[in-house]
Order: structure tokens, then sequence, then C-alpha cells
């Protein structure tokens, strides 16, 4: 169906005597492809489980160019499609200027905060599922030096090495964390050939255990670390699969939860800050049958143990936002 089909088809409806048109949700996902294996790749699962738990349908969109984002997020809303989620921290401009234009639309934007009415803001306690992979990070290495490779340079980034370099240092507070950005611009999310080139570099300084926060270009790291049989650990979705025996664990980031529950809660959804961490299973780490052979009882109760620790405050896994500084390390 078309927008202007779509759009027609409920004028339509309404003019007949319908009660109510129902409309569609619709999700725009940010840069680096609907199937990176990461970010993207979770929200369309969640998307997925949605459609088919319900029977109904849903609009989807990529954005592969910085320009389309107001385009196509101003022609989603202008189609009719409610609510419409929109993925990555970018898209908070896309909102603040789109938003205000269809006060009846419930948009969603996952992964930063924007302050109005009709806009849900889904963020995550990334530095706490972090902490809990820089423990595995400390416990599984033989060099005590481990790695650690962002995409883009941005808090939020720093935000996962932070949390995980507080982690490592809390098993063996002497271990060497090298970490590494790919680029500063959008294009970081999706090279992986610099991924793997950054992959290489720091397993000559010695690391054998290298966390991966960079979308589509962790897709490279994961695979230069299973060429040179070291550790790697995924992000946002599970990746455990991409290289069995070899993926330590993922920090697993419940962004399909958060695009599930948007399109459950439908139009007139309520809006503010949701977070999504520990205690909601919003983050934590993947163990399967891929990776079980990799985490020991030990490491698994030690971890399991933290994370109960966090939950109740006992631990305090320190925030990059708090002073745009990490404890852990010089990010």
């Amino acid at each position: 169906m078309t927008f202007m089909q779509k759009t027609l088809g409920c004028a339509a409806a309404l003019a007949v005597g319908a009660t109510a048109c129902l409309a569609e949700p619709a999700l725009m996902y940010d840069l680096g492809g609907k199937f990176d294996k990461s970010f993207n790749e979770a929200a369309y699962n969640g998307a997925q489980r949605w459609a088919e738990e319900t029977g109904n349908s849903y609009r989807e969109i990529e954005v592969t160019a910085e320009a389309q984002r107001v385009q196509f997020a101003t022609r989603l809303a202008e189609a009719g499609f409610n609510p419409v989620v929109v993925l990555g921290f970018q898209n908070a401009a896309t909102l603040e200027e789109v938003a205000p234009k269809y006060p009846d639309t419930s948009f969603v934007l996952v992964d930063m905060v924007v302050d109005l009415p009709n806009v849900r803001s889904v963020i995550f306690q990334e530095h706490e599922g972090s902490y809990l992979v820089g423990m595995l990070a400390a416990m599984a290495t033989d060099s005590n030096t481990i790695g650690f490779i962002g995409g883009m340079d941005i808090p939020l980034i720093r935000h996962f090495g932070c949390g995980y370099a507080q982690g490592a240092r809390a098993v063996n507070p002497d271990i060497t964390v090298i970490a590494n950005m790919t680029g500063t611009t959008p294009a970081a999310w999706n090279d992986p050939v610099k991924g793997g080139e950054l992959t290489k570099a720091q397993i000559s300084q010695g690391a054998d255990v290298i966390y991966a926060a960079a979308g589509g270009t962790g897709v490279g790291v994961l695979q230069a670390a299973a060429d040179a049989d070291v550790l790697s650990i995924g992000v946002d979705s599970n990746q455990n699969h991409l290289h069995p025996g070899q993926v330590l664990t993922s920090m697993i980031k419940r962004v399909d939860n958060a695009v599930f529950n948007a399109f459950s809660d439908g139009p007139g959804l309520d809006t503010g800050i949701v977070v999504m961490g520990l205690p909601d299973d919003g983050v934590g780490y993947a163990l399967d049958e891929n990776n079980a052979p990799l985490i020991s009882a030990d490491m698994k109760a030690a971890v399991d143990e933290a994370r109960e620790k966090i939950i109740s405050g006992e631990i305090e896994v320190v925030s990059y936002y708090e002073n745009d500084s990490c404890p852990a390390h010089d990010f």
C-alpha cells in the first residue's frame, strides 16, 4: 500500500461512518541497514514479533543518507502512520523538527531524549550491561589485555566503553584496556573493513578479548577476532551465533522490546522518558549454546551476583554522562 492509498483509505473509512481508522505503526531505521546484525536488526526483530503475534502489518523505511531523516519522518506522519518509531540518537533533531507539526501522531525515539508532548524517548542503561561483559572479558583473558572498539566517537559509545572498563577493573584492577573509535561521522556505523583493521591492531598489542559497540562495523570486528582465534563480544543483538565458540558473549540491548512495546501500545501511547536497564532485562549478557563452553559456572555466578548488586545499588556503575569522563579509562 502506498502512502497515498493508506491516507485515502483512512479518509474513506471515516466518511462511511467507521468508528475508527486503525493506524498502522511505522519504523524508521537508522544508518547501517536493516540487517546490520546489531541495533537496527534488533528493532526489526521486535517489529516482526509484533506483526506475527497480532497478524497486523507495519511500514518500514531505511535511511541511507543524512538528508533523508526529516523527509522520511515527515512522509510517515503525513501518511497517517501512528505511532512512528525512529531509531538512533541522531534522530533527536529530526523529531524536534517534525513532531510539533503532527501533534496527533505519537512518535517514539530509541536511544535519545526529546522533550515533546507527543514523543516517547527510550534510553538504555548500556553502562550496566557493559559492566557485566567487562567482567566476563577480564575473567576470560589470558593476556590481561582486552579491547574495546566503538563506532562513531560520541558520548553514547563512550558510555558503553566506560561501563566495560569498570567491569573489567572490578575483576582485575591491573588489566589493560585498549580502546579505539572507528570514526567521527555516521559512516563509522557501517565500516566492517575499518573494524577489522582496528581489531588486528589491538590484537598486535596483546588484546585477546575485544568488545565491539559499533553497529554494522562490529561485524568486521567479530570476523577479524575469529580469524585470529581470539574472543570477541557482540552488542545490541545476540551475536553469539555469528562465530560459535569465538564470541564470548553479547551485550544485549532490548531495542526489540522497545519497538514491540511501542507498536503494541499504539496511537496515543504514553510519552515521556522510558529507561530500560537490568531490572527489566532491558540490557544484559547473552548465554546460549554458542558460547556456553566459554562461560564457566564460576564466571556466570560472579556476573549474576554483580547484576543483583547493581540492581540493589550495592554496586554503582558510573555513567560517562555524569561528568563526560570515565573513572576507569581515559576515553
